[in-house]
């Protein structure tokens, strides 16, 4: 039966890619514009599927590195001798035959064909690396650690990828040949390590170099993670752990074996059962949305309002932790009295926020584009998002260790009011602070929704740069204000 199981799912396989392969060698009866737009979206969806397929399947690796322990052979060996390997397994052969297929597809439309087989060459080794990484990252941190909590993760992860693939097929208009928006995401997947091999022989002049330098970026970023993963799999010895045992720690087995892990799965208890938290996730959406009513009372075109909510909900969302001390009084003296660093108080404490508003934006953000109906803004947006977001989130850790005010206690009514009032300085700081380091991510967008198309891009980049580094500089400094205010935290916390 299982021979018969195995036979078949490789018919169906073998069936699929001749399929694929066959369409890809007839594009050459389809405009040259359409072609790359097949082409791109179809290569960005091959990359996605490696990796992350492999997360979610859980199939046994044949070449995990940690076979190889026994030898007492170099990681570095054995990571670069698995990698050179891989094309010759069965999935690696399945992406070797769309290549030759693509390098087809490319000449067939004038495109030169070293630059179809550079493409074809730097997809292969994405997918490969892709799928290396997914593969160690399951046997690392899944296999053995299945728990409702990692598949609540797992099924949010693959919800945040789907729901917005889905909403976006959904909003195309097949009449008349392929949809404007589906060009329009091609151009997108083209400068991004999803779309850019596939979309080298297809470019020219800058757009040509930019596609290059991501392909052969994300080709060396996957090739250091790969090397990393290895050297932790083989340097590595699991405890052998039941699964009762694992069920029965809930986050703590989930989140990893360090300060920050510990710091986090508390906070995730506490953020789940909590009224207090439970009653901001709630009105946190809902106010991002009852906000903007008043702007289509007047007139506002429901396409411009469509695009405010977003932002809104990234920056209430990164204000939500401004004061995250004041809500953990009765827990934060485990913190300080277990000796942790601040920088593992800081951040392990942003995780719960971070699992619950990446999701939230995710489905924000591709809904407002939707009902906007041009797909172009969408880097802007998530700019503009990701800015707001990660900023605010580092203001807030350090203005929660330095200037904490009371809240209502533990079992208290959310909207109970404390006996002293403050911290209004501390609220307005962070809302004000996130507003203003993300005027670039803002401005850019407001140029990109005047159909400045390279200005969305700019905003993209410009959100994701300054909101990174906010946020890790608000971590580093919280930390080191977390350590030099403890005795001020456990005194303030003895008060409430």
């Amino acid at each position: 039966m299982v021979l018969v199981r195995r036979l078949a799912a490789f018919g169906v396989l073998a069936v699929a890619v001749a399929a694929v392969c066959v369409a890809l060698v007839r594009l050459d009866r389809v405009p040259d514009a359409d072609a790359a737009t097949l082409i791109v979206v179809g290569g960005s969806l091959l990359v996605g599927g490696f990796l992350l397929v492999p997360l979610f399947t859980g199939a046994d690796d044949p070449l995990d590195p940690r076979r190889f322990v026994v030898t007492g052979a170099d990681p570095r060996t054995v990571a670069w001798s698995v990698m050179a390997a891989s094309p010759l397994g069965l999935p690696g052969l399945v992406v070797i035959a769309v290549a030759v297929a693509m390098i087809v597809a490319w000449t067939g439309h004038g495109a030169p064909a070293a630059l179809a087989v550079l493409a074809a060459l730097l997809l292969v080794a994405t997918t490969a690396l892709a799928a290396r990484c997914a593969m160690a990252v399951s046997a690392v941190a899944l296999r053995d650690r299945r728990s409702p909590q990692l598949t609540g993760l797992m099924v949010t992860a693959a919800a945040i990828v789907v729901i917005p693939v889905a909403v976006f097929a959904f909003s195309l208009e097949w009449s008349g040949g392929l949809p404007s928006q589906l060009a329009e995401a091609a151009q997108v997947l083209a400068v991004t390590p999803f779309g850019a091999a596939a979309a080298i022989p297809l470019r020219s002049g800058g757009a040509l170099i930019v596609s290059i330098l991501v392909a052969l970026a994300t080709i060396i970023a996957l090739a250091a993670t790969w090397r990393l993963l290895v050297g932790v799999m083989m340097s590595a010895t699991e405890r052998e752990v039941s699964m009762r045992e694992r069920r029965g720690l809930g986050w703590f087995a989930v989140m990893p074996g360090t300060p920050g892990g510990a710091v986090a799965a508390r906070s995730i208890v506490y953020w789940s059962s909590d009224p207090r938290h439970l009653a901001n996730v709630v009105i946190v959406p809902i106010a991002s949305v009852l906000i903007v009513l008043p702007l289509l009372v007047v007139g506002v075109p429901l396409q411009t309002v469509a695009l405010i909510p977003p932002p809104i909900l990234a920056l209430f969302l990164g204000w939500l932790v401004h004061n995250d001390v004041a809500y953990d009084s009765t827990g934060v003296w485990l913190h300080i009295s277990a000796g942790v660093r601040g920088v593992a108080d800081r951040a392990g404490r942003l995780v719960p926020v971070l699992l619950m508003g990446v999701p939230l934006l995710a489905l924000a953000v591709t809904a407002a584009v939707w009902v906007h109906g041009r797909w172009a803004v969408l880097p802007a947006l998530v700019g503009v998002c990701v800015s707001l977001f990660a900023t605010g989130l580092g203001l807030s850790s350090i203005a929660s260790v330095a200037a904490p005010y009371a809240v209502s206690r533990p079992g208290e009514g959310p909207f109970e009011q404390p006996q002293r009032t403050g911290g209004s300085a501390a609220q307005a700081a962070v809302l004000f602070g996130a507003i203003v380091l993300s005027m670039p991510a803002l401005w850019t967008a407001w140029l990109a929704l005047g159909g400045d198309e390279q200005a969305a891009w700019t905003s993209f980049w410009s959100g994701i740069v300054v909101g990174t580094v906010v946020l890790a500089a608000g971590i580093v400094i919280g930390g080191v204000v977390f350590e030099r205010r403890t005795s001020r935290i456990m005194e303030f916390a003895e008060t409430l």
